[in-house]
């Protein structure tokens, strides 16, 4: 399976991969199937229906059936975190300009993977930024892909989510042939709040993007998760949702907040026979789980 940081990699980005190594760690969204485009976008075709099929009788004819299809347009979109850094300020650390500059890129590369495993999530409309990719939210079948786990309070809830990744799937896309660069460090000239110049090294690191989802058939949700009684994550809340997946196609992971993943070990009888709580799960019906602080305890209820 290729990431993308098997992509900075090929392109032989040495300083960006292992910036994207290190803050890939705690974000398992981001450590998953990705390809490359050529452009900054492209499209897909998405069977939404099968075609009918019946048997016949001998001498008797019969109408022609197809499926349904729609195009689907998955575009990048331009992540550009720039950082600046007085020269009079950086030249006076004690380690040097190199080792400051270093760590303002390390923690720009954290920073984007944050907000990529956030729009991973929740796109552009429901709490990620406006100005990236559409999300899970924005793609999966909210009419046959989802259990109501009929949380109440309001602005408590969290998701759960179960996703197949793969070419047909659901997978990172990064355009302009997986640009991922960081350039190099110049001097420029820079205007404080009052309009005053200074000289301040400046870098960026440049990228391009985005999500395909192949198949509204290999996402589901679980949600309106609270702290309500009752309405925390349990099995058999998973157990609702896996069935929901047509036979032959199985999620690879589960997606949840750590309040989630509480919950389910809560929900588990102890075992054990000295009666010790049942330990944190790692997977529920055999799906791995991965736990991310970027799916959220506080999302709306009419999410």
């Amino acid at each position: 399976m290729t990431t993308l940081l098997d992509i900075a990699v090929m392109n032989g980005s040495d300083r960006v991969a292992g910036l994207i190594e290190e803050a890939t760690k705690a974000h398992p969204e981001i450590n998953r199937a990705a390809r490359t485009i050529k452009g900054r976008q492209y499209k897909t075709l998405v069977r939404t229906a099968n075609p009918t099929v019946s048997f016949r009788n001998a001498n008797e004819g019969q109408a022609g059936t197809k499926s349904t299809y729609e195009n689907r347009l998955v575009e990048t979109f331009i992540l550009n975190p720039r950082y600046e850094v007085d020269k009079a300020v950086a030249d006076s650390h004690e380690d040097g300009w190199e080792v400051l500059l270093t760590n303002e890129a390390s923690g720009h590369m954290e920073a984007s993977m944050v907000t990529l495993a956030k729009q991973f999530y929740y796109g552009a409309e429901n709490g990620g930024d406006a100005k990236g990719f559409p999300g899970l939210i924005d793609s999966y079948d909210a009419a046959n892909m989802v259990v109501d786990a009929a949380g109440t309070t309001a602005d408590t809830g969290s998701s759960v989510w179960a996703v197949k990744f793969g070419p047909k799937d659901v997978q990172w896309v990064a355009g302009q042939g997986g640009s991922f660069d960081e350039s190099d460090v110049t001097l420029q000239r820079i205007l404080d709040g009052d309009g005053n110049p200074y000289t301040a090294y400046c870098q960026e690191i440049l990228a391009y993007p985005g999500l395909q989802v192949g198949s509204v058939r290999s996402i589901g949700r679980i949600k309106k998760l609270t702290a309500d009684s009752g309405k925390g994550l349990t099995d058999a809340l998973v157990s609702q949702l896996l069935s929901k997946f047509e036979v032959g196609i199985k999620p690879d992971v589960l997606f949840m907040s750590r309040r989630s993943l509480q919950q389910l070990q809560a929900s588990r009888t102890a075992t054990t026979t000295t009666g010790a709580p049942a330990p944190f799960p790692e997977e529920s019906h055999k799906i791995p789980i991965a736990v991310t602080d970027a799916i959220l305890d506080t999302e709306s209820l009419t999410l």
